[in-house]
């Protein structure tokens, strides 16, 4: 672990409490401008002491045991701080204390230690991807410590509003390697989330004593989902496209725009999942990786088209599963080339497929957000209601509507 830089040292006394000419002798350790008063439980006479030297006038015994007894704890004090630097600690104000005064810190937990915890909480209940995350935000956690605090870690019982305010600070201007511009707003608030839930375990486990973000508000800036419309994603089913690899990244898309699935969880799919329903039509079945929810989604035609059109291909037969995939990178590169055939101008990416049968095959057809919620996998109705957005097609249908009960009141009056 990497130390603090700066070390400093002073004694003075607190002449506002004075009494009888005597009054309590402290020493003040500052480190990296954080600073803390010991009291040394020694009382010194007033009138003797010396604000420039920081020790006592006078040859008296009484006055050179002191002063004795000030280079000592000083020695002491700049000893401790070299230990600390030898043994790799993260030096505090509070640890140096705790080493003068003969106090254990035992039972104090870092902030490290907490992560630690957490992983090991997390390793088989969460979602790969959301594993990943909380790894991404814990290297920001320890890219801040490093660069802001000049430390590897720090003791949960420092953790505060200053601190995470900082740490906001520091995510909002610093620019990850290969983007072209700083985090957006709604990542840096992810992250924070994310350091949110940990400490949150970190004050359960009685880890530490109070919650730091109990006056933290969270914001999130309202970002619109883009889809495709009507047209556009019929345009993107006849479009032609030049080479089979497009053509296989176009039915992909399009089987997720009918179906609401997304790619983690589409490229697991299987003829299992495929059964009858109650209804005598085709059902997917399938455990949602994100939340571990059972998703049921009955097939409508053009989805049933794309299975019908690779049953016995190549690649489908040797992976097994009900479409040839590519890895998700490649599939995002490829679509921009089907947009491209497709005459589609929007950044076309595989997740705005899930964005359009929300929006454009189911909501905007009338199908309750109940159901749309359910076909999601989504485990809230709020989070569905994000794509709940009012076309300008459903205005005008439910306009003329309207229209139409108007005039006919008007006409029957």
């Amino acid at each position: 672990m990497r130390s603090s830089k700066t070390f400093s040292v002073i004694f003075w006394i607190n002449q506002k409490k004075a009494t009888n000419n005597q009054c309590l002798v402290y020493v003040r350790v500052t480190i990296n401008k954080k600073r803390l008063n010991i009291s040394l439980k020694r009382k010194v006479p007033v009138d003797l002491w010396n604000s420039k030297t920081r020790r006592l006038n006078g040859n008296s015994s009484k006055v050179k045991d002191i002063n004795n007894f000030l280079d000592e704890a000083n020695g002491r004090l700049f000893q401790i701080y070299q230990d600390l630097k030898y043994e790799g600690e993260f030096i505090t104000t509070d640890l140096v204390k705790s080493r003068y005064l003969g106090e254990e810190l035992g039972n104090q937990k870092s902030l490290q230690e907490l992560f630690t915890y957490h992983r090991g909480k997390i390793e088989n209940t969460l979602a790969k991807g959301s594993i990943r995350n909380f790894g991404v935000t814990e290297r920001y956690v320890n890219k801040f410590l490093s660069s802001k605090l000049k430390t590897t870690d720090v003791y949960l019982s420092k953790l505060n509003y200053e601190f995470i305010s900082d740490f906001e600070v520091f995510l909002s201007s610093y620019y990850p390697k290969g983007h072209p511009k700083a985090m957006s707003h709604n990542t840096v608030m992810k992250h924070i989330q994310r350091l949110r839930k940990i400490v949150t375990l970190g004050y359960n486990l009685e880890w530490l004593d109070n919650d730091p973000f109990r006056r933290w508000k969270t914001t999130f800036e309202k970002n619109e989902r883009e889809f495709l419309s009507e047209i556009e994603l019929s345009n993107l089913e006849t479009a032609v496209m030049p080479i089979d690899r497009l053509d296989r990244v176009r039915d992909m898309f399009v089987f997720s725009s009918y179906t609401g699935i997304s790619y983690t969880d589409l490229i697991k799919l299987t003829k299992d999942n495929i059964v009858l329903g109650m209804d005598g039509n085709q059902w997917i079945i399938y455990t949602r990786q994100k939340t571990n929810t059972t998703v049921k989604v009955p097939l409508l035609d053009t989805a049933l088209q794309i299975l019908e059109k690779y049953q016995g291909h190549p690649i489908t037969e040797v992976t097994e599963t009900l479409l040839p995939c590519l890895t998700n990178e490649k599939l995002n590169v490829f679509l921009k080339e089907v947009a491209l055939v497709g005459g589609i101008k929007k950044n076309l990416t595989f997740h705005m497929a899930r964005h359009t049968f929300a929006t454009t095959v189911t909501l905007s057809n009338g199908v309750p957000i109940e159901t749309v919620s359910k076909m999601l996998g989504h485990t809230k109705l709020s989070t569905t209601q994000i794509y709940a957005r009012v076309l300008e097609n459903k205005v005008s249908h439910d306009m003329n509507v309207l229209r139409g009960i108007l005039n006919a009141r008007e006409n029957g009056s």
